[in-house]
């Protein structure tokens, strides 16, 4: 084992420990939420009702983060993945940067200089977030009247939308082959049911299963 192997390989464990740990320490705090506000104001949790609000919750988001995980953690790598899962923003802020850290970097996913930029990265756009949040709170009240103008609430619903349009185009059109059949599919249940639109989430299952199916198809046919 070369040096180069060696420090990615301490690089690695270090971070799969810490994240584990933080990770582990999240989910605590989370599921603890409850629990101490009801500590706090001296009330019972009735344990029939969380069981039952907490197995719909989990029948949609349990799938969903199963296929996230699964889709994402390719991109993002171990310590990206740790870092987006715990602070949240995934789709909307930490997979746009670590893309396109990844292509001004030129590192190809799951090298060790792809893991490094990625978890840069990712941690970038975290203190970012949280900076812009701080300031966001701080001038929430004098920037009020430009929030909420009119003109300018339809650039603000679609603020997403036009971002992952513009990194969609840049990787559908390096392989249209797997992408345009997911993408019309998504499309056409998009405009003949229209309250599919508010569910991204669970759109990320069908979407993901077809493009894995088509590529694995491709990849057999010798087409990839």
């Amino acid at each position: 084992m070369n040096e180069k192997e060696k420090f990615f390989e301490e690089f690695n464990n270090g971070l799969h420990r810490l994240g584990r740990i933080t990770m582990a320490l999240t989910m605590i705090i989370l599921t603890a939420v409850p629990f101490i506000i009801a500590g706090i104001f001296g009330t019972s949790i009735d344990g029939q009702g969380f069981l039952a609000g907490f197995a719909k919750v989990a029948v949609i988001y349990l799938p969903v983060s199963l296929v996230e995980f699964l889709v994402y953690a390719p991109m993002l790598g171990a310590g990206g993945s740790y870092l987006s899962f715990i602070t949240g923003n995934v789709t909307n802020m930490k997979i746009p940067c670590a893309m396109n850290a990844r292509d001004i970097a030129g590192t190809q996913v799951g090298t060790p200089e792809n893991e490094i930029v990625s978890t840069i990265s990712t941690a970038t756009s975290a203190i970012v977030t949280m900076l812009v949040i701080v300031a966001g709170v701080i001038l929430l009240v004098p920037l009020q009247p430009v929030l909420q103008n009119e003109m300018l609430l339809p650039a603000f619903n679609n603020v997403v939308p036009a971002l992952f349009g513009a990194l969609g185009l840049k990787y559908f059109s390096k392989s249209p082959q797997i992408a345009v059949i997911p993408v019309l599919a998504m499309s056409l249940l998009c405009i003949f049911v229209p309250s599919m639109i508010n569910e991204t989430s669970t759109l990320i299952i069908p979407s993901g299963a077809l493009a894995l199916l088509i590529g694995f198809v491709l990849f057999k046919k010798g087409k990839l």
